[in-house]
């Protein structure tokens, strides 16, 4: 059986960038006011996610093996926080979309379970295990989804709590400030990592996967978390003492997110365009996707949160933009599904 032309033992972990990256466009078409794709985009995404954990559980039973592998994988391992994000992400359109708080919060739990297991699991095998890659062989963009991870649980924490009848509101306005900075803690360590790897080491185009567009993703949720906070400050006391820095860093995180999008930019020419690396269908790719649509969310609920009007033309551009690099994606897996067995490409 296969998936994206891709047979079950070797499907990716980062598989539940499919539903971080539906989530995210069908939240932004929600809020430039396009709630018919945003919801026929939801609807797509039940099915997805659904659809990921039944494969997921097929392969960690038929090809056990193959599955715990990757959990000690330098360059798959990472791609476990997308299922971290991706219940984070429904988990908000659930929230935004449907006012479903029964269902956000499942998974809700589920999210931060899987968080704890991935990040301790995953790190500490990193750390123990006797054979390591290189620093250039063993780093990618694809470590920042434990930032992503982390972020999106802050995220789906102040939904919840900015619900006037939530219970435990003054814990989630807690647990989210603590999630909003621990996500910033790693993307510092991981950041400096990768940046090091660009410039110290030969970068081959085969080299510049898709993932490497969470550099500005990461910061672009982190935007999102930090104006979501800005706004729950007013009904948590501890938040309000805080507000000066909540919003500082909000600032700074958008900015560290839009320096790298003309720095990626000029990347993808260069792989693509100077050094022809082929363009086709990669799981992966749809960790490139979901950078564009959190900026553009994160930059409406910033903008929203701290008064600056002028951003408002950004969101709708970068929605636009999401929308054709998800429609890309999409098609290039429907027409990987179409591929007879025997010419499946290599994933």
């Amino acid at each position: 059986m296969s998936v994206g032309g891709v047979s079950v033992e070797r499907l990716s972990p980062a598989y539940f960038g499919l539903v971080m990256a539906t989530g995210i466009v069908s939240l932004a078409a929600h809020a430039v006011g396009m709630p018919r794709a945003a919801g026929a985009l939801f609807a797509l995404n039940g099915v997805f996610y659904v659809a990921l954990w039944a494969l997921n559980a097929m392969r960690a039973a038929r090809h056990t093996r193959a599955f715990a592998s990757d959990l000690t994988d330098h360059l798959r391992g990472p791609g476990f926080f997308t299922w971290v994000a991706a219940s984070g992400v429904l988990g908000a359109q659930f929230v935004i979309l449907h006012d479903n708080y029964a269902v956000a919060w499942a998974l809700w739990g589920l999210a931060a379970a899987l968080w704890v297991a991935f990040t301790y699991a995953i790190f500490a095998m990193f750390t123990v295990k006797e054979e390591k890659p290189s620093l250039e062989r063993g780093i990618s963009g694809a470590w920042l989804l434990a930032v992503v991870a982390t972020q999106s649980i802050a995220v789906l924490s102040a939904l919840l709590a900015m619900r006037e009848a939530a219970a435990f509101k003054r814990e989630l306005n807690f647990l989210a400030l603590c999630m909003w900075l621990w996500g910033g803690m790693l993307y510092i360590w991981m950041m400096s990592l990768i940046f090091y790897r660009y410039t110290f080491f030969r970068l081959a185009p085969g080299d510049l996967t898709p993932p490497y567009w969470i550099n500005m993703g990461a910061m672009a949720i982190s935007t999102l978390a930090g104006a979501l906070l800005v706004m729950i400050a007013a009904t948590a006391p501890f938040l309000q003492s805080l507000l000066p820095f909540l919003k500082g860093f909000t600032v700074f995180y958008w900015a560290a997110g839009t320096w790298w999008i003309p720095m990626l930019l000029v990347l993808g020419v260069w792989r693509y365009g100077i050094k022809r690396f082929p363009l086709r269908y990669d799981p992966l790719y749809w960790g490139a996707v979901f950078p564009l649509g959190m900026y553009g969310v994160g930059t409406h609920e910033m903008a929203l949160a701290l008064g600056l009007d002028f951003l408002a033309v950004v969101p709708r551009a970068f929605l636009w933009a999401a929308l054709l690099a998800w429609g890309a994606a999409f098609a290039g897996w429907a027409a990987a599904m179409l591929i007879r067995p025997g010419r499946r490409p290599r994933g």
